[in-house]
């Protein structure tokens, strides 16, 4: 009796791991051959003890059965994200020199909500009528399939723009001079702000950064690592304060027709390369103001208020150490219009994005 017990758990061991571990499609041959082994081990008149384990072994089943559709519901899912281009499933780029304007309907007369700089990536959702239906970043609406490349094409073309990017991950980041914390502090940056990486130091410890015309140094421990392509800018969002006077809107409305030209450092050209005051500077120069083409004597020009006071048209002074070296146009509603870098020419970005030095008024 005790060798046939012995024999007996055994077979119900090795039974349940092999039904585990078997494909289900041989479920059925060991399910006989288990009660095969334990009939000859107990006898037909044990019936309960083979009732108990067939209950067991179909317990079994049902476990590999649920493990083996988890499985491959986790295999589908993992596909799917391989299977995505910088985050997108059916990827779209703008196929232009400056920016393509998004529309809110497939018609040329239909009003722009958004711009894609060059080499912008997109959601595709459909085509109609030689529009692609499209969504970047926050901006959703449609494009002229005539400068959208999809498919194959897309993907070769969007090598030449894709970047690496940090995303700060804490409430505030420190910008370095250098990749070590007894340095000087280049600026602040609010969490998920994204910031250009430039190069990888010490395996991760540290990533040097591009923001605006600037480099420096930000701790791996405060990042995430992704590769992105540029995305739409959104125009429909800019909003206005109460009591904003005509010139101010027009100013910005001004401003923002540039986003998405080049940035050129020394130039003057709003349409073919300007830097950032060369961007104020000839902004503010169409409405009767005119402002020396240097961000650090800008500031001399005009009344500094409080960023809380801050209407459209008023300008944002960036740098590190107290000093001076960038510039944006206050566009309302939290954000700023500037020329930022070769990379990424005229954008727009939150006023906040790195800490302002000043805030000066004009009008």
């Amino acid at each position: 009796m005790k060798h046939r017990n012995i024999k007996f758990a055994l077979a119900v061991a090795i039974g349940v791991v092999s039904m585990v571990a078997a494909p289900q499609h041989a479920s059925a041959a060991i399910h006989a051959g288990m009660s095969a082994i334990i009939s000859e081990c107990l006898g037909q008149s044990e019936g309960l003890v083979i009732a108990n384990s067939d209950v067991a072994i179909s317990r079994a089943v049902a476990l590999k059965t649920d493990a083996s559709a988890a499985e491959q519901d986790a295999k589908a899912e993992k596909k799917t994200e391989d299977e995505k281009f910088c985050g997108y499933t059916k990827l779209g780029l703008a196929n232009v020199d400056n920016y393509l304007n998004v529309r809110e309907k497939a018609d040329e007369s239909s009003d722009i909500v958004g711009k894609m700089p060059a080499g912008a990536g997109c959601e595709v959702y459909g085509k109609e009528d030689g529009w692609y239906h499209i969504k970047s970043g926050r901006v959703e609406g449609y494009v002229s399939a005539d400068f959208l490349l999809t498919g194959e094409k897309a993907k070769k073309k969007a090598e030449d723009y894709i970047k690496e990017v940090a995303t700060v991950t804490t409430t505030t980041l420190f910008v370095r001079e250098e990749p070590n914390t007894n340095c000087t502090i280049i600026t602040m940056v609010p969490i998920e702000e994204e910031l250009t990486v430039l190069e990888t130091v010490d395996d991760g410890v540290w990533y040097k950064i591009e923001i605006d015309d600037e480099e420096g140094y930000v701790s791996g421990d405060y990042v995430e690592i992704s590769y992105k392509l540029p995305k739409a800018m959104t125009i429909s969002e800019v909003k206005y304060g109460q009591g904003v006077s005509n010139v101010r809107v027009d100013l910005v409305q001004y401003a923002l027709q540039f986003v998405g030209n080049p940035y050129v450092w020394g130039g003057t050209s709003l349409t073919r390369g300007v830097d950032c005051s060369g961007f104020t500077m000839q902004v503010y120069a169409k409405y009767g103001i005119y402002l020396p083409h240097s961000s650090r004597a800008q500031p001399g020009c005009g009344r500094r208020i409080s960023s809380g006071d801050a209407q459209p048209g008023d300008l944002f002074f960036y740098g590190s150490g107290g000093r001076i070296n960038h510039v944006a146009i206050y566009i309302g509603g939290g954000r700023v219009v500037h020329a930022s870098n070769r990379r990424d020419g005229i954008k727009i970005s939150n006023a906040f994005y790195r800490t302002p030095i000043c805030v000066v008024s004009y009008l």
